[in-house]
């Protein structure tokens, strides 16, 4: 079979309610501002060539490739698990997971239910053997490459750290500091009502954090009970002294 052919598939006319040509079409974008436009004119070419209905299309939009959690992605999994489609499109491998555990759990899942996935992009189709080891291949490199770029990321903010850059969150300036100590031990005002009171210029977790330790400053410190006992014990010695 020639590339064109396994890219596209074969042209077949299905019959009017036949089985196995019910596709659902899964997208992804990591931002808003980015288009799904090309996937979605490659996954429909495939499904015209291929002889497959599509359903119904899915498209996570601004959702990292990392998470489980996708809206669409769990939509799209209920409807395989109703049996509402037979096949699902996607554009990549990488753009329906990140994680080998979770590409193998939705592999082992879609064959349980007999609903075929394709890689477009990647030419796999988990129809054959070849097919679904290829998948799990392509998944393990995707995953290695994100955690490489991780440790890219790690290594550069270890190096700016050595050489002074402050990274994270700005240090907050010290007049904000005392006037949500002096909001803290000034008044009853919880922590949000502080927040408000410096119109958001510190996080509401560093307001709690600054507002606990000062109000712990101001309670009063007791006296240990054997302290206590000794000066009660010590009061009638001392006046039966001043008698005599």
């Amino acid at each position: 079979m020639s590339a064109k052919a396994y890219l596209y598939g074969r042209k077949r006319r299905p019959s009017k309610g036949q089985d196995g040509t019910r596709a659902a079409l899964y997208l992804r974008v990591s931002t808003a501002d980015q288009k799904p436009d090309l996937q979605y004119d490659g996954l429909r070419a495939y499904a015209a060539h291929a002889g497959l209905d599509v359903v119904r299309d899915y498209c996570d939009v601004g959702v990292s490739g990392r998470r489980e959690g996708r809206p669409k992605l769990n939509a799209l999994m209920a409807a395989a698990r109703n049996r509402d489609i037979d096949c699902v499109l996607g554009w990549e491998c990488d753009c329906f997971a990140r994680s080998t555990r979770h590409l193998l759990a939705a592999l082992e899942e879609f064959n349980h239910l007999g609903v075929r996935f394709v890689s477009v992009q990647d030419q796999v189709d988990t129809d054959s053997p070849m097919g679904r080891a290829m998948f799990t291949i392509i998944g393990a490199m995707a995953e290695l490459e994100s955690s490489l770029i991780s440790e890219r990321v790690t290594a550069g903010m270890r190096a700016a750290e050595t050489r002074g850059k402050h990274l994270g969150r700005p240090v907050t300036q010290q007049r904000i500091v005392r006037e949500i100590e002096t909001l803290a031990t000034s008044t009853n005002l919880s922590i949000r009502q502080i927040q408000n009171k410096i119109a958001g210029r510190a996080s509401r977790g560093l307001v709690g954090e600054i507002t606990k330790r000062a109000r712990d400053q101001l309670a009063p410190v007791a006296l240990p009970t054997s302290l206590e006992q000794t000066t009660h014990h010590e009061q009638p010695d001392d006046s039966a002294a001043t008698e005599r």
